[in-house]
């Protein structure tokens, strides 16, 4: 294996490590956070880790998914695997289902963040905020297990990589 291989997978796992980390780190603090602030009543407490949610996604997991697909590319051609192998089509199955949920999290997050802007008090959320929250909570539970799947997948390629 070359150097270039090399620097492409120590890349990849640890893009997919940011990916994971941050994913896991967003939902903690966001959950716990929205919780605290909706006992407490603390607004201000809530609007910090709606904004911070945002910038986390921005910073850390946007990038990462998209270095996760270029350096996944890059590995499977240095490695000549086939792109519509068994595994192949697994990994990006999984991969395009992270996305699914994934989006619809960062919009919801976007539209969380400006709700808790508009009010003066936790009281005057809307009921829709509370229930946009709780799909936030529930599109995270299938990427969460596909992200373990991936790892998986990445690690113990219990599937067939070439045709």
């Amino acid at each position: 294996m070359t150097d270039h291989f090399w620097f492409w997978k120590t890349a990849h796992i640890l893009s997919a490590t940011i990916l994971f980390g941050s994913g896991i780190a967003i939902a903690f603090f966001c959950w716990f956070g929205y919780r605290d602030a909706m006992k407490s009543r603390e607004l201000a407490s809530l609007r910090a880790v709606l904004r911070l949610t945002v910038i986390a996604d921005a910073w850390l997991t946007a990038p990462a998914v998209m270095f996760q697909a270029a350096s996944g590319i890059v590995l499977m051609k240095s490695l000549g695997w086939s792109m519509t192998s068994t595994w192949s089509a697994a990994v990006w199955g999984l991969f395009i289902l992270v996305g699914l949920c994934w989006l619809p999290v960062v919009w919801i997050q976007i539209v969380l963040k400006r709700e808790a802007a508009r009010v003066s008090t936790v009281e005057a959320l809307l009921p829709q905020f509370h229930h946009r929250f709780k799909w936030w909570f529930a599109l995270g539970v299938p990427a969460f297990m596909a992200m373990v799947l991936l790892f998986y997948l990445m690690v113990a390629k219990p599937l067939p990589v070439n045709l």
